[in-house]
């Protein structure tokens, strides 16, 4: 009985040191960690600053100062980006 026992706690140390070892090797690198965060950012300040940028335009198109294109797009630009990372978050491995 004791035997067995053993046994069994001797197969999940193996199996424990064994995915303690993959996950090891399986680690990114910080250069990839890096590289994924300057991705998420893009995906997200570039749809901001596009719509910040297009909003200024048609505001300049009308005669008065107005900022309702400018804010209108930089809230859709927010909504865009954080669709975008929702995408890429949820269909990566």
């Amino acid at each position: 009985m004791i035997g067995k026992e053993q046994d069994k706690l001797e197969e999940s140390a193996e199996r424990d040191a064994q995915r303690l070892k993959e996950a090891e090797e399986n680690r990114p690198t910080l250069m990839a960690q890096t590289a994924f965060l300057g991705s998420l950012a893009l995906m997200f300040i570039l749809p901001v600053v596009g719509g910040a940028y297009l909003g200024r335009w048609i505001d300049g198109l009308f005669e008065g100062y107005s900022v309702r294109w400018t804010v209108s797009l930089i809230v859709l630009g927010v909504a865009v980006g954080m669709a975008n990372i929702w995408i890429f978050i949820k269909e990566r491995p």
